[in-house]
């Protein structure tokens, strides 16, 4: 039962919604449409549309790119990073930017001579990397993944890590969102992680082992990653981190995947034997439209899908889509969770909302959903 009425009540939906757009993420459109407004002086064309900017990485409040330009118009191309730079501070809730301008020489031709054909040449090749073994002392490996950014996945990864260690389970969470990790201000922690014995030590809090791509670099620093760099920064972090022994291995090694169905969550997924995922969307279709690619995704490389977490469940976004979709999809309805100031403030300050008011409405949500994918992993 509400606590306030009339005036009280209308005075606290200013708060609410005050909450809600200070919690807002900067839109990647509104990124992409102010780089677009910025002219190449030789096609004439946008940046966006002329092809000339390279690894666009958009993440909470910052944004950044490479400016990949040829090696004889290098200085001709210093103005328009200026621009680049100016036409990104200017997009609303933008606090941080990082334009690289890049010069590379033309390839030249190559000569052409005899050779064998490509099926003969692909004979004594050696063949694609096979799927990498589980994480040594890690019994199972669940996936947290979302089709876009900006609907809590982070949030729900974190949270539900530690609803499965309330379980009496041992858990240990890897930030592998390597463009925007969150997991170091969720966690409250800091610092580069112990190296010894050939393996890195992973931090503790709050009853988690974490790891996070965040942990070895400036906070400030903007991920301008190319897809085999970062492919390569996750599967470093999940095959050298002590996450268990061999007298105490680790019951569950939740992996907050980064957003998206690229090339890093394939090569994760195809390298890493996963023994479940779930999907969080929030309500709405445009959301939801990318949640069903995620579980293509998913299906196509048979990773089992343990459900789908509706976040953000409320006035704003609505109510309902989620569990609609997993019907549609024929996969779990594991749950919805509110729209909450206090989710994102605990966050914010690295307390799990889920550790910091264990007795309380969103901790019993993380708790039944602990169950369900506990469940669905065997454990």
């Amino acid at each position: 039962m509400a606590r306030g009425t009339g005036s009280a009540a209308i005075e606290r939906a200013p708060s609410r919604l005050q909450a809600f757009r200070e919690s807002a993420l900067v839109e990647r459109a509104a990124v992409i449409a102010a780089l677009d407004a910025v002219i190449d002086p030789f096609s004439g064309q946008g940046l966006i549309a002329a092809g000339l900017v390279q690894g666009l990485v958009v993440a909470e409040d910052r944004a950044g790119f490479a400016l990949e330009v040829d090696r004889s118009r290098a200085a001709a191309y210093a103005p328009v990073r200026d621009a680049a730079e100016a036409a990104l501070k200017a997009v609303p809730g933008m606090a941080r930017v990082s334009v690289i301008l890049t010069a590379e020489a033309a390839p030249a031709p190559a000569p052409r001579t005899a050779a064998l054909s490509k099926a003969a040449a692909d004979q004594g090749r050696p063949k694609a990397p096979v799927p990498t073994d589980r994480p040594a002392h890690v019994r199972r490996v669940l996936a947290v993944a979302s089709g876009k950014g900006g609907v809590g996945k982070s949030t729900v990864a974190v949270n539900l890590a530690v609803a499965l260690s309330r379980r009496g389970l041992s858990v240990g969470v890897l930030d592998a969102d390597v463009y925007g990790p969150s997991l170091p201000t969720m966690l409250g922690i800091a610092g580069q992680p112990a190296y010894e014995d050939g393996a890195i030590t992973p931090h503790v809090a709050h009853g988690l082992k974490a790891m996070s791509v965040g942990l070895l670099t400036r906070m400030d620093d903007a991920m301008i990653w190319r897809g085999p760099m970062a492919s390569q920064a996750i599967t470093q972090m999940l095959s050298q981190t002590r996450w268990g022994a061999a007298e105490a291995p680790l019951d569950v090694l939740v992996v907050d995947l980064p957003p998206g169905t690229g090339d890093v969550q394939l090569t994760l997924i195809q390298k890493t034997p996963l023994d479940g995922a779930v999907i969080v969307s929030t309500p709405q279709e445009a959301a939801l439209a990318d949640a069903r690619r995620a579980h293509t995704l998913f299906q196509k490389v048979n990773v089992p899908i343990l459900g789908l977490i509706e976040n953000m469940s409320g006035d704003i976004f609505g109510r309902g889509g989620g569990r609609a979709e997993a019907e549609r999809l024929s996969i779990p309805f594991l749950g919805d969770l509110p729209l909450d100031a206090a989710l994102r403030q605990a966050g914010d300050a690295g307390r799990p909302l889920a550790a910091a008011d264990p007795s309380g409405d969103i901790a019993g949500r993380f708790d039944a959903l602990a169950a369900a994918a506990a469940s669905g992993l065997g454990l």
